[in-house]
């Protein structure tokens, strides 16, 4: 059993903290839109709703989390063939939840995993089942990011959008870098963690054994984690295809849902625009060092979305956008997490 005091990511405090930052950051960010957008009818802009388009972005969003609970579990139920797939969906909004109120997605993997071992699974494999699918998401994003700067109407030569497709494709290439050496050079990979680990412990010696520890603690983690992939993707070598194109459906549905959130807004805006540019936001800040990518979201909408959204529909549609991406599964995700830390004290 997998004990939450010794994982800081699940203490209450970091939890209400992050939260908190998530909704400051998140709130700042819409009200900036709303303020440098507002010419007086933005108000009157939530009344061009329509109710059927949330109806339908609703439904999408469903669709979404059961993507997202289907993409783990063609995994976690070859591992343990039992385990329900509510398990698997509770996992994937706990990933959610978490990745919302922390940076970088900071907390996404290990809520999914800690879900995962209260369940039944070891840790190797809902690690495993975490990295498995994150390497589909690294293959799949920065592929889509670059087609999406090949359709988009937009030049990029100044200012804060190139910087953030900057940081993005560097993020994503270290961390699909990790993942490879990881797979395919598992004691390379261990060995590099445990000689910093050394080093480490040469600069602070009264950290000394505790630091070994946690080199070959890593070390063998990463052999097991090697073991149980090479396990799962040679007895079913389908399995990571199948990963990649839920990827690919899980995303296109997220992205289709700005143009159902335009239509509901009644503006007619062209879908492969509308796509390629939240190809452009998601990425961006997927390891945005905020939680959430609040704050760096608002922005790059305000900015990529321009020119097809109204100044005055802007902030409607910058609240609605978020709602429906992020703020609905992580409310979903807090439920999962709250509920699973209660049945733990």
């Amino acid at each position: 059993m997998i004990q939450t005091e010794k994982l800081p990511v699940f203490r209450k405090q970091l939890i209400i903290k992050g939260a908190l930052w998530f909704t400051l950051l998140t709130i700042g960010g819409i009200a900036a839109v709303f303020f440098y957008n507002n010419t007086g009818q933005t108000l009157d802009a939530i009344s061009y709703i329509k109710p059927g388009y949330i109806f339908i972005c609703l439904c999408m969003l469903f669709v979404d989390l059961l993507l997202g609970g289907w993409r783990n579990h063609i995994f976690a139920r070859k591992t343990n063939p039992g385990i329900s797939q509510w398990v698997s969906f509770k996992a994937n909004t706990a990933n959610m939840f978490m990745g919302a109120i922390t940076p970088a997605h900071g907390g996404a993997g290990p809520a999914q995993i800690y879900i995962y071992m209260r369940n039944g699974l070891s840790f190797t494999s809902a690690f495993a089942i975490s990295l498995i699918n994150m390497a589909a998401t690294l293959i799949f994003m920065p592929l889509a990011a670059l087609a999406a700067l090949l359709l988009v109407n937009h030049s990029f030569e100044s200012g804060v959008i190139p910087a953030l497709l900057k940081y993005g494709f560097m993020f994503f290439t270290l961390f699909l870098f990790a993942f490879l050496l990881a797979f395919k050079k598992p004691l390379l990979a261990g060995t590099a963690v445990k000689g910093i680990a050394g080093l480490l412990s040469r600069i602070l010696p009264g950290r000394k054994e505790r630091l070994t520890a946690w080199g070959q603690k890593v070390y063998d983690n990463i052999a097991r984690y090697q073991q149980t992939c090479s396990l799962l993707l040679s007895q079913d070598p389908w399995l990571f295809p199948l990963s990649v194109a839920i990827t690919i459906v899980l995303y296109l549905n997220k992205y289709c849902m700005q143009w159902v959130i335009l239509a509901g807004l009644g503006i007619q805006a062209d879908i492969v625009q509308v796509m390629a540019v939240q190809v452009l936001i998601q990425f961006m800040i997927y390891f945005a060092p905020s939680p959430g990518g609040s704050g760096f979201a608002e922005v790059g909408i305000a900015v990529l979305f321009y020119r097809m959204v109204p100044a005055a529909v802007m902030p409607v549609f910058t609240l609605l956008q978020r709602t429906f991406l992020l703020f609905f599964p992580a409310v979903v995700g807090a439920f999962v997490v709250i509920g699973r830390l209660k049945k733990d004290v």
